[in-house]
């Protein structure tokens, strides 16, 4: 059951951050989708990071063009998406783990 609550939660996230729902709902049967879209997050993730770190620099650098509360926003985007990530990570190890533990 935990499993079906991590998707859901992974779907409305997608869902909230503009992806399309063709991309939000993958196919299960499919294991290069889910793959796919796994590896879609962790860019979606690497991207968010650069752009935070960019935006970072930039104002560190006095770009008049960049907003404080635009950086501190777009960092908080990052270590969220980060933080996200992180505890899908961690579900699908414990996940992977119970069903290595399972007798058969």
């Amino acid at each position: 059951m935990q499993i079906q609550q991590v998707l859901a939660e992974m779907r409305a996230l997608q869902g909230r951050v503009g992806m399309p729902a063709a991309e939000a709902a993958p196919n299960p049967a499919q294991p290069s989708d889910f793959a796919k879209m796994m590896m879609n997050s962790v860019n979606d993730v690497a991207s968010m990071q650069n752009k935070a770190e960019a935006m970072s620099n930039a104002y560190e650098a006095g770009d008049k063009s960049v907003d404080l509360s635009k950086v501190m926003i777009e960092v908080q985007k990052a270590d969220l998406a980060f933080r996200a990530m992180n505890e899908v990570r961690n579900k699908l190890i414990d996940a992977y783990t119970q069903v290595m533990n399972m007798s058969v």
